[in-house]
């Protein structure tokens, strides 16, 4: 079998004048390793990061409010934004050179494909902070084994007070809920008609299926359990009511890439990759983990959470099947923005696998809670929907943590303003103490118990109104920006701009009167000419997305902004200011008179 080298590469641009970094800086020591033995062609694999990070404490909430389109679509923004700028130069460096260059936005990162002499010049170019290896992790290390169990097959539902939230209206209906995994059989009656749909609901980064697909069935196995319904024969999902979508991270041999795991966190916060669509999940759940080195704090992946965690996405982790022993804790799930789940069985017992503590990260009580993980019955693979209505028995956290995933659907479903911290809070506080009184590290907080989250949620939260059904509060401790208009379901955060009809439709204190007046791109010598209007005039603040401020004529009343060496035409422009945001494809200019503000029209609102 041919060799596979993964390579990781992080390039870190330093805000600001500072220090060159050496390329013996640059370079991981156990990437220099392998990279010693390679000859000057061979190919490899590897991720690059930039050093420059947004602040995420910019766009944190208090522990209340609902984070609804404007605040995700400000923080992928941003992100963006960032990334376009950062990568600029190291993308013209390795135009022809590199084999695959792939932006990975959400850590300010490349995956890029290029032989050991390209990536050996990247680490001398300006700006680059480290080059380390892209390992992988396997589904062995995620497995969720069967197991024979005589008792009711709904017994999980029952332990951690489902149904009672059931009786009350909470399904999870309108929630969402995503899954990184080894895929779905979606060919199962359980799963089918719960999936969201629409190309926006399923990644495989690997690109081996275009629709969902499971060979291994772990993923299949873990998804039902979250939203599950009665076509086996009895009630199996926590959230039946939800809906689901999917990362099929592990490819077809087994095998994750971390480029891939990446690739699939990026997606998960913009499916649609449209900031002005709010599509992300409202939960991720996460029955993997670097099992090859148990407590071992392995922050490869905790940026990624970070960001989720920013966007109100609760990210849950199985916590391992490392135990009896003492301090098995696992990355990411080790990870203080994760929430880890341990299992127990139908009598209260942690499982003799289930992974103990306390996080090798930040010395606190890990897992966070446990929840049923032992003989706990769900969806299995069709064979091609041969058996569409397929059950079996299985056991392990990675069949406990999407139990825990689907919880947070209910409570969410019940209340929306919960921001997941209140979520996780809700759930830890309220939780079944078992063993010794207090916290431990064999079961956190202990068994959850939907019932007691949902009076504590109840008692807690503050009362919010949404007269016009909109899903924005009128109330400003109910959310990050309150809804303006109440009264009109067509006026809320996030909602989008009618230029020039002088209302405030997105509740941001303007109405949108930004116009592109020209975006002229020169091939001949790359470069991009934008001008716009607005009638802020001088006050708009209009800057061009990914480059930069424009220039104020005052007697020409219009901003304007050249930028060259652009290798490529970029498509499209998008112009900002305190208003909104607006932006039009861009003319195209084969000749070399070095393009102008021509290319007039109006721009898309956004």
């Amino acid at each position: 079998m041919k060799k596979i080298i993964w390579i990781f590469v992080v390039v870190l641009a330093v805000a600001g004048a500072g220090p060159v970094t050496s390329q013996a800086q640059v370079v991981d020591p156990e990437l220099q390793q392998l990279l010693d033995t390679l000859a000057p062609e061979e190919t490899v694999k590897v991720l690059v990061q930039f050093s420059e990070r947004i602040d995420l404490k910019t766009f944190q909430r208090q522990s209340r409010g609902q984070v609804k389109g404007q605040l995700r679509r400000a923080l992928i923004t941003a992100l963006k934004d960032q990334s376009a700028k950062s990568r600029k130069g190291v993308m013209a460096f390795l135009k022809g050179k590199a084999i695959q260059v792939a932006p990975l936005w959400i850590t300010n990162g490349l995956a890029v494909t290029a032989s050991k002499a390209v990536i050996e010049a990247l680490a001398a170019q300006p700006g680059i902070d480290s080059i380390r290896l892209d390992g992988q992790i396997l589904t062995s290390d995620a497995a969720a084994y069967s197991s024979a169990y005589t008792g009711a097959p709904e017994w999980n539902l029952d332990a951690i007070g489902a149904p009672q939230l059931w009786n009350l209206g909470h399904t999870g209906s309108g929630r969402v809920v995503a899954l990184m995994d080894t895929g779905v059989d979606a060919n199962h009656d359980d799963l089918a008609p719960r999936w969201r749909g629409g190309s926006n609901s399923w990644f495989d980064p690997n690109g081996e299926h275009a629709t969902p697909y499971d060979g291994d069935g772990h993923g299949t196995r873990t998804l039902g359990v979250m939203v599950g319904g009665d076509a086996t024969g009895t009630a199996i999902g926590v959230a039946p009511g939800a809906r689901w979508i999917a990362v099929k991270m592990f490819n077809d041999a087994g095998a994750a890439a971390y480029s891939v795991i990446h690739l699939g966190f990026q997606w998960l916060l913009d499916p649609d990759g449209d900031a002005t669509t709010d599509d992300a999940p409202d939960v991720v759940n996460n029955s993997w983990g670097y099992g090859q080195q148990a407590n071992t704090c392995f922050t490869e992946f905790q940026p990624d959470i970070q960001v989720l965690k920013a966007a109100d996405i609760a990210v849950v982790f199985a916590a391992g099947n490392g135990g009896p022993y003492p301090s098995t804790s696992e990355s990411p799930a080790n990870y203080p923005e994760s929430f880890a789940v341990g299992a127990i069985d139908d009598t209260g017992t942690v499982h003799a696998s289930s992974s103990r503590g306390p996080s090798v990260c930040d010395g606190t009580v890990y897992p966070e809670v446990v929840a049923p993980g032992v003989g706990v019955k769900t969806t299995d693979l069709t064979f091609g929907g041969v058996f569409p209505s397929e059950s079996i028995y299985v056991s392990g956290t990675s069949i406990a943590a999407p139990q825990v995933a689907a919880a947070m659907i209910l409570l969410r479903d019940a209340f929306p303003q919960a921001h997941v911290d209140a979520l996780e809070a809700a759930l830890k506080t309220t939780a079944m103490d078992l063993g010794a009184a207090g916290p431990d590290n064999d079961s956190g907080y202990g068994l959850i118990d939907l019932m007691q989250s949902y009076q504590v949620l109840e008692q807690t939260l503050p009362v919010c109104t949404d007269a016009d059904g909109d899903g924005y509060f009128s109330q400003a401790e109910c959310g990050p920006v309150p809804d303006c208009n109440d009264n009109d379901p067509s006026i809320h955060p996030g909602a989008p701009e009618v230029k020039h009809d002088a209302i405030d439709q997105d509740c941001n204190g303007f109405d949108l009167t930004i116009d592109i007046l020209g975006a002229v791109y020169t091939a001949s010598s790359g470069q991009l000419n934008v001008a716009a209007t607005s009638d802020l005039g001088k006050d708009a603040a209009l800057e061009l997305a990914g480059h930069g401020p424009m220039s104020w004529s005052r007697k020409k009343a219009v901003w304007s902004i050249s930028v060259g060496n652009l290798a490529v035409d970029p498509g499209s422009v998008t112009v900002r200011g305190v208003e909104g945001d607006t932006t039009l494809a861009t003319t195209v200019d084969t000749g070399s008179s070095g393009g102008g503000n021509g290319g007039g029209g109006k721009g898309k609102n956004k």
